[in-house]
């Protein structure tokens, strides 16, 4: 069965996007993979050596019924997660003949063949991976009830075959992520994943792994150890890792495991230390420092996205709401 991998960011993600890429062709050469980029090409002129050997697909190639309302009132952390299902609708149109569609975030690199996630796939149409397996010890950031608020579901990774239920899935979410794809806890939502929590209730054949080795992270390292042995890395001795997501972690701030979290430092947690300094060695052979100086073309001024939200809230006049906010402008 054909499989195609994509990931979704920005010219300024693009040493995480390629760093998965890289790592998806050593371990998985025969996965097609895609950068579904949210930004524009025109006018960039990348140094020849930095040019991505990868398939890049703009934004504006794919077909986005309300483009114009996302784009205006999206924050850029929502839009690339608003339009995830119509990458997904994309690439079941244009390689019908593929049969399984994974979405991995950018700052995720594999270290194995993913044979596991790829037998489940042909025993079921979903695969999704949980936050944690077990309880938290403590009260530290992440908690139960931050997970509760964001999703019990980690949206860096799903994974998709082809079917009627998983067509009508795609269609359902994305008809949610036109307009309902927020950061906005207090109301109930975050931007693609909690909406998510429904899909085991919704469609059949959702496969939920319990692979302490998949889509490892900052928020489930209390209940996973690291040793490396023949070559490999495994979990709590036994299990191979397949896929780690540096989320949170920034080469910039190498001391730190992630800006999202306070219960462990490379201190506690000494066995993490190799996996994030090979991720920051790999970042840089990217040129992270280079593709960052790119801005995005779809960032808008956080200020207008407020008044913009502000005005739809108390429905009224985009005049008397600016002036509500900044009385002296």
């Amino acid at each position: 069965m054909k499989t195609l991998a994509f990931t979704i960011c920005s010219i300024n993600y693009l040493a995480q996007a390629r760093t998965l890429g890289e790592s998806l062709a050593v371990t998985n050469p025969d996965i097609h993979y895609v950068i579904g980029l949210v930004d524009r090409l025109e006018g960039v002129a990348f140094e020849s050596d930095k040019i991505p050997s990868f398939e890049l697909l703009e934004l504006h190639r794919i077909h986005i019924p309300n483009r114009e309302w996302m784009e205006k009132n999206y924050d850029i952390t929502e839009l690339n997660t608003a339009v995830k299902p119509l990458f997904f609708q994309h690439f079941y149109k244009q390689y019908p003949d593929y049969q399984n569609f994974i979405y991995f975030d950018p700052d995720i690199i594999v270290f194995n063949r993913l044979t596991y996630l790829l037998d489940r796939l042909q025993e079921h149409q979903f695969v999704l991976t949980p936050h944690t397996l077990s309880p938290f010890p403590d009260t530290c950031m992440p908690n139960e009830c931050d997970l509760l608020n964001t999703g019990t579901f980690n949206l860096g990774f799903i994974a998709l075959r082809k079917t009627d239920q998983t067509q009508q899935f795609i269609n359902w979410w994305a008809e949610k992520l036109a307009y309902q794809a927020y950061n906005d806890i207090c109301n109930g939502l975050f931007t693609d994943q909690k909406w998510i929590n429904y899909v085991p209730h919704y469609f059949d054949g959702v496969y939920i792994s319990r692979h302490p080795g998949h889509n490892v992270a900052y928020w489930n390292l209390h209940e996973r150890q690291f040793t490396y042995r023949d070559g490999q890395w495994l979990i709590n001795d036994t299990w191979p890792l397949q896929f780690f997501h540096f989320s949170g972690y920034s080469p910039t701030s190498p001391d730190s495991i992630s800006r999202y979290q306070n219960r462990f430092t490379f201190e506690d947690r000494p066995d993490v230390r190799p996996l994030f300094d090979y991720y920051a060695e790999r970042m840089n052979a990217n040129f992270n420092a280079y593709y960052r100086l790119f801005p995005c073309v779809y960032v808008r001024p956080k200020k207008l996205i407020r008044l913009l939200r502000v005005r739809k809230a108390l429905r009224m006049p985009f005049e008397k709401v600016a002036h509500w906010l900044n009385p002296q402008a």
